[in-house]
């Protein structure tokens, strides 16, 4: 509850200064892009996964190969897009990447799960914070879940349905809820050997 003497004021939004920090590119190439990922990214359509990742690569993600990439997909900017070998992405995923997202190999990030970089300096002038979000190789962020700017998740970690992941996840840890919390691990002590 707010104390009667704090200060209460409005941050004029008109003034706040402007997201174009974050593009990374001209007008031009955002805007071109707008309409790329609306026809073959964002799409409902069961186009092939191979085309949606063919498009992303043209404009610069760095994706590599097996990377299944399902429809109603979004990418804020497909050049701080980065996602290792053998890859899933589930329908419905939002990368609202303003900042990069390094996602690593063997990775599933399942349906409807939003990955943001992004804030708000909320009692200043609302200006534009990002930091990157790092989810290394085996990882599973089930469905609905939120991962947020400066997040990094651990190797074969794993969030459960409609977390909110912020921080440093340790590798081999399950994590629950809003804000998500360590709840056990993946995988007991001779499941954690990788099989490559």
């Amino acid at each position: 509850m707010q104390a009667d003497t704090e200060p209460t004021r409005v941050i004029p939004l008109a003034a706040a200064p402007g997201e174009r920090q974050s593009w990374g590119r001209s007008r031009f190439t955002v805007y071109l892009w707008g309409a790329v990922e609306l026809l073959f990214v964002a799409n409902p359509w069961q186009i092939s996964s191979r085309l949606r990742v063919q498009a992303l690569r043209a404009f610069g993600a760095e994706i590599g190969t097996g990377v299944i990439f399902r429809p109603r997909t979004r990418v804020r900017f497909p050049w701080k897009l980065h996602i290792g070998n053998d890859s899933w992405i589930g329908e419905g995923v939002w990368f609202h990447n303003q900042d990069h997202i390094h996602v690593g190999r063997d990775v599933v990030i399942s349906q409807e799960t939003f990955l943001t970089t992004g804030s708000h300096a909320h009692r200043r002038d609302m200006a534009l914070l990002t930091r990157p979000i790092h989810i290394e190789d085996g990882v599973w962020i089930t469905s609905r879940c939120m991962v947020l700017g400066g997040t990094r998740m651990g190797m074969s970690s794993l969030a459960t349905p409609m977390s909110v992941v912020s921080g440093t996840i340790r590798a081999n840890t399950v994590v629950q809820g809003a804000p998500a919390v360590p709840v056990g691990n993946r995988f007991d002590g001779h499941d954690l050997v990788s099989r490559r």
